[in-house]
């Protein structure tokens, strides 16, 4: 029996227009009335995730950060994987060519949590997402000088040829070892987001570790996931679910595939693997 339900954001619970279907909703609330865990896992930050839940309207934990942070429902800080500075600081120094969609993100409670070189707030195509995160901005050049404490991590964006590009020169770098690459590609906006995380950092080993905390064990998780960066996650869990919008290499691992996520993916997995059986 299903104790514990993972879901990505983007792409899985959130529809096109980043909003939550209707039948998302009830059916993560019923799934909590039912007595199961449900946690929210993605890349956003805490404070993006956190509108997210108020929107749901019922007690959630939240693994944001790629797995970086860890907050129960109450908004504690249960865990916290932080990049060394010095890796950060070697990481944009190898890769000055990327540094136009290059940014540093910080665990602090709200302005300074997203640090550029440069803002161009007339740059039609992350003009909207500087004016929705306005109080957390802040611009330090060169960048490197805004290390002043460990950063959660390096966030990378860009068209996605010009991401694999700076994936490859990241792999080849000398000390590759000391640091994880998570990956978020949209191919049909042309649009990737790559994240520098701490070492051993995944949304996968997060899970891990909070169904430990819980007592659920493996085969009683159930992920739902439609990105790369949800590959360690969908393979953490003993029922990985796909989006029907999922990239191919996820689709390619022979997992269960649910609805799309302007279809309602979400709410039909849930009703299918977890309300049914206990319906049942």
């Amino acid at each position: 029996m299903i104790r514990l339900v993972a879901i990505d954001l983007d792409g899985t619970l959130l529809d096109s227009r980043s909003e939550i279907p209707e039948p998302n909703r009830v059916a993560v609330a019923r799934a909590v009335a039912a007595g199961v865990h449900v946690v929210l896992v993605t890349g956003r930050r805490y404070d993006f995730t956190l509108q997210i839940r108020q929107r749901i309207g019922v007690p959630l934990a939240l693994i944001v950060n790629n797995g970086a942070l860890v907050k129960s429902a109450q908004g504690e800080t249960l865990a916290r994987r932080l990049l060394p500075r010095h890796i950060a600081q070697q990481a944009l120094e190898a890769t000055a060519e990327f540094r136009s969609g290059a940014a540093v993100v910080f665990d602090r409670p709200r302005e300074g949590q997203l640090v550029f070189e440069r803002i161009d707030w007339t740059d039609p195509g992350r003009r909207g997402y500087f004016e929705r995160n306005r109080a957390f901005l802040r611009e330090v050049s060169p960048l490197e000088a805004s290390l002043t404490e460990d950063p959660i991590q390096v966030m990378y964006t860009g068209p996605v040829e010009e991401m694999r590009r700076l994936i490859a020169r990241l792999g080849a770098l000398d000390f590759a070892a000391e640091f994880a690459v998570a990956v978020a590609e949209y191919e049909r906006r042309n649009f990737t987001i790559v994240d520098v995380i701490e070492r051993g950092c995944s949304k996968g080993n997060a899970l891990t570790d909070w169904a430990a905390r819980l007592g659920v064990r493996r085969e009683e998780i159930l992920a739902i996931g439609d990105n790369l960066n949800d590959r360690e996650m969908l393979a953490a869990a003993g029922l990985p679910v796909v989006m029907g919008n999922a990239s191919k290499e996820l689709k390619s691992n022979g997992w269960p595939v649910t609805l799309s996520n302007d279809d309602g993916g979400v709410a039909a997995a849930i009703e299918r693997y977890v309300l049914a059986e206990r319906n049942a």
